[in-house]
């Protein structure tokens, strides 16, 4: 039902699940097995994985923390964007790369809740694409020492307000992972 015509294919997401993102992250180790998961079932179907990953000045291209987690290994063939701001869609090439993939729905999973997820979130949404944010399988550190909620309830309380967000033309949803249906394409 997205705003973007003849893109009927759906893709999975999985931003930022670099060693120096979550190393401390909420439930890390739960959270990275069901993005395991989730990335096993979209293969599975031939549903497109696209990998994200972040850089800045305190997370240098090209170093340990940098890297994705070893339990997620990304395929060769499959898709790896590179940013630098929060919105995964910025200054990138993850419409370009959508698009050549006929993806008009996105599913959403990483790191950090507060910040790329949201960021990525309403930046797919804004730009036409139905968006389902995995509730059990983003995550973020604790930032409790600077005024933020416990990570638990950030997690909360992103997949609440997510599950009630509207706009014409488009769905969005926040389900668990092992609600998450991938399905092959008609041939």
């Amino acid at each position: 039902m997205a705003t973007l015509p003849g893109r009927d294919r759906t893709a999975l997401l999985v931003i930022d699940v670099q060693n120096g993102v979550v190393g401390g992250a909420h439930d890390r180790d739960a959270v990275v097995g069901r993005i395991a998961g989730l990335v096993d079932q979209a293969r599975s179907t031939s549903t497109p994985v696209v990998w994200i990953q972040h850089s800045d000045e305190g997370l240098t291209q090209g170093s340990p923390e940098w890297e994705y987690v070893p339990e997620l290994q990304r395929a060769d063939d499959e898709p790896l964007v590179h940013k630098n701001y929060g919105d995964s869609f910025e200054a990138t090439d993850l419409e370009d790369v959508l698009a050549g993939l006929d993806v008009g729905r996105v599913v959403v999973t990483g790191a950090q809740t507060d910040a790329c997820i949201r960021s990525t979130i309403h930046g797919a949404f804004a730009r036409g694409y139905d968006v389902t944010l995995v509730t059990d399988a983003h995550t973020t550190e604790d930032l409790t020492a600077y005024g933020a909620p416990a990570p638990a309830d950030v997690i909360a309380h992103t997949n609440l307000y997510w599950g009630f967000q509207s706009a014409p033309g488009r769905e969005a949803a926040a389900l668990p992972a092992d609600e998450v249906v991938f399905t092959s394409p008609a041939v």
